[in-house]
């Protein structure tokens, strides 16, 4: 399998193409703020979609071209930057110990959004997504159920919870130096990936602007429509 960034990023954008005749306006959500992975984009402006495109289908194309990029850069570091994969991989260990994960195994267009939609003043939530998400298991282990009475009861034995990770010993100096030149060119790395994925997207873009023409300007103007008909304007006579 041809494993150059331009083939994966042609994988990623026949991916989106699938992806984007399913598409329909949400109607139920809106945004308080702007998405900083889309908002001026390197990205979404090679591949045609900075303006007049809803962020939905923006951020569904970045989100598919920051997975080539991370996967190649994750490869260059593995192949080529020993410490600074150990350390990650060291992270991701204490990370993947969190009790609940929500972001994690969600679809392209999903990844880097908000948890949680912005709360109603007089309808506060019980719980978030994002504080289930920052809650750290427990750390005390509970007492094993081997007693002849549990046995007798056919209850099930609790799983031991895993040990908390011990503190790591501080990186000598030398340590530091080495780490952080690794972490210079594996951003070195990732400027070179980008370029390249804006190139090949800027290859793509009659592609994917056609793809906006076809399956999402209609909805758009559609949307317009509906809404312009349900508006009414105190400057317009009003029927007796």
């Amino acid at each position: 399998m041809d494993r150059s960034i331009e083939s994966r990023v042609n994988h990623e954008v026949e991916n989106w193409l699938r992806w984007i005749t399913r598409w329909r306006p949400a109607t139920h959500r809106g945004r308080a703020r702007l998405c900083r992975q889309c908002f001026g984009s390197p990205l979404i402006a090679s591949a045609g979609l900075a303006v007049d495109v809803p962020h939905a289908v923006q951020h569904a194309l970045s989100m598919r071209m920051k997975i080539v990029i991370d996967a190649s850069v994750d490869e260059y570091t593995e192949r080529n930057l020993p410490l600074l994969a150990h350390e990650l991989n060291l992270s991701e260990r204490r990370e993947s110990a969190q009790a609940y994960r929500p972001a994690e195994g969600l679809e392209p267009e999903f990844r880097g959004l908000d948890l949680d939609p912005q709360p109603a003043a007089d309808a506060p939530y019980l719980f978030t997504f994002s504080e289930l998400a920052d809650r750290q298991p427990p750390e005390t282990q509970p007492t094993p159920l081997t007693s002849p009475d549990v046995a007798e009861q056919g209850l099930q034995p609790e799983l031991p919870a895993p040990a908390p990770f011990e503190p790591l010993p501080p990186l000598s100096p030398e340590e530091k130096a080495a780490l952080k030149a690794e972490m210079h060119l594996a951003d070195e790395f990732a400027t070179q990936v980008g370029l390249r994925v804006c190139a090949q997207l800027a290859h793509q873009k009659p592609r994917l602007l056609a793809a906006i023409a076809e399956f999402v300007e209609p909805q758009v103007q559609a949307l317009l429509a509906d809404l312009e008909s349900t508006l009414d304007s105190p400057l317009w006579p009003r029927n007796p």
